[in-house]
This record gives structure tokens, sequence and C-alpha cells, in this order.
């Protein structure tokens, strides 16, 4: 009977194994493609036709392109602005928010809570947002790519959850000891909630990252746009010949090829490099934002 069992979970263990390596590949390998193909010589990328396993010879002209690019490099300049300012600005609000809807003996603090969850359910939509932002005079601003999206009302709530686990004995101490509300906050909420903290962080850091919609509706400065609209031009249109230049069409298609998947390694790069340092904070962060409070 034992050697029965025994053989069974040694079966469901093999099945169990092999599926992850599988989800494995399948989730690595169009990754994996992408950078072997950034370093693939475009000649011999443009007529393979299969499965890419490795570098198609080694060429790193596709990289040379991209970052004498001086479209590249701006729009990357403009999202290390939205990003490091954004982040400031969401995480400042968002957790002077939180804490004010986690306090109990805030007045109204029920109907402020289901005011704010109501707005992730409905809202006025895209015109009348386009509205306001052109009535306060943020339309062709970089700062329309950050004003109006100072709060997550999904990440408040999450903060808000985790703020409310925090024991009121830590703040009735500190209040004992003369601390105002600021000082408990940055003093002793914000470092006990660093987990949630750093979920929020890498939330906020991936939405400005990869935000590129509300760029295009609200930017026609080209030296405004950030590097995910201008990766989305050079994947959607095609506008990779100015990156080119001195080459015959033929070879500006195919080196065209190989800038694509370089430009996208390239805006990638930063977030992978990010997430190993935030990752062990994440599955307790996320947890603990969970808790119905």
């Amino acid at each position: 009977m034992h050697a029965e069992t025994g053989l069974r979970n040694k079966i469901f263990d093999y099945t169990i194994n092999t599926m992850l390596i599988l989800l494995v590949i399948v989730t690595l390998y169009p990754l994996l493609y992408v950078l072997f193909a950034s370093f693939s010589d475009s000649a011999q990328l443009v007529a393979n036709k299969g499965f890419l396993w490795k570098p198609l010879g080694f060429s790193l002209e596709a990289y040379q392109s991209v970052f004498s690019n001086p479209g590249i490099l701006k729009g990357y300049g403009n999202t290390l602005f939205i990003l490091v300012f954004g982040v400031t600005l969401n995480m400042l609000l968002t957790s002077m928010a939180a804490y004010v809807l986690s306090r109990r003996n805030v007045m109204w603090n029920s109907a402020f809570t289901l005011l704010i969850v109501f707005t992730m359910f409905f809202h006025g939509g895209l015109i009348p947002m386009y509205l306001i932002v052109k009535g306060v005079g943020l339309i062709d601003s970089i700062w329309a790519t950050i004003i109006p999206f100072a709060v997550s009302t999904f990440n408040l709530i999450i903060m808000r959850t985790a703020f409310s686990a925090i024991p009121e004995s830590l703040e009735e101490s500190a209040k004992i000891d003369g601390a105002n509300h600021l000082t408990i906050l940055f003093r002793i909420v914000l470092p006990l909630s660093k987990p949630v903290i750093a979920v929020m962080v890498l939330y906020y850091a991936v939405e400005k990252w990869n935000a590129w919609f509300y760029a295009s509706i609200f930017l026609k400065d080209r030296n405004l746009f950030p590097l995910q609209l201008i990766l989305r031009e050079i994947l959607i249109s095609n506008s990779t010949d100015s990156m080119a230049t001195g080459a015959s069409s033929a070879d500006q298609f195919m080196i065209g090829e190989t800038i694509k998947y370089a430009t996208i390694i390239v805006a990638t790069l930063p977030i992978l490099c990010v997430y190993p340092f935030v990752q062990k904070y994440f599955e307790k962060g996320v947890m603990i934002g969970a808790v119905k409070g």
C-alpha cells in the first residue's frame, strides 16, 4: 500500500514538474527570442523562418542605431522624469490618503471610502478627462502624464488595508510622546509597512514605465514623448528608416527588423533589473493588502 502511494506521489511530482518546466519555456522563450534577435545579423534574421535558439551571427549594429537615435535618448529622459516625479507624487499622496482612511476615529471615514471605491467602477470616460486636462492647461505638458494619475484607487485600498493592520497602541504611544500625524505616518506607519510600500512602488513604476496611451492623447510635441510612445511608433509605424541611415532600401528593411528587437530590450531591461530587488517583498506586501480591514 505504501509502495503504491509512493509511486502515485512520484508520478504526481513528475507531472507537476514537467508542466512547470513547459510553462517556464512558454513564458521565457518570447523574451529570449527578442534578445537573440536583437544581437543577430540582420540578413540572417530576416532569412530565418523557424525557431531562434541563439543569435544568428553576432552584431551590435542594432544597438548602435538605437543609442545613436536622439528620439530614443530623449524618450528615455522623459520616461525617467515621469517615473521619478510620478512615483514620488503617487507614493506621497497615496500613503497620506491611506493613513487618513485607515484611522478609525476619522469622521465620515466609511463615506469617504465608499466614494473613493465608487470611482473604480464608474468614471466619466476619456472625453471628460481630456476636457479637464485641457481646461487646467496641461495639454502638451509632461505633467499631463503625471498629475491626473496621482492616485490609483486600487493601490490606495491595498495600502489602507495594510495600514489598518498596524496596532493602535503604537499610535497612542506616539501621541503621548507628543507626535503629530505626520510624524506618526513617516516615522512609525511607513517604516512598519515596507513590504506593501515596495509593492506599491513596483506597481506605480511599471505603470509609469509602460504608459503610452494618455501620452499619445495629451502630448503633441515629440520632444515630450516617453520611451514607450517612441517604441510604439517604431513597432507599429515601422519608423526605423531614420535609424538605419547610409544603407539601401533592402538593407534598411533588414536592419530595421533587428532595431525593433533591440529597442524592445532597451525599453524592457530596466524593469527586469529592478524587479529582483523588490520581489522578496512582493508576495508579503500583496497578502497584507489583500486581508480585509
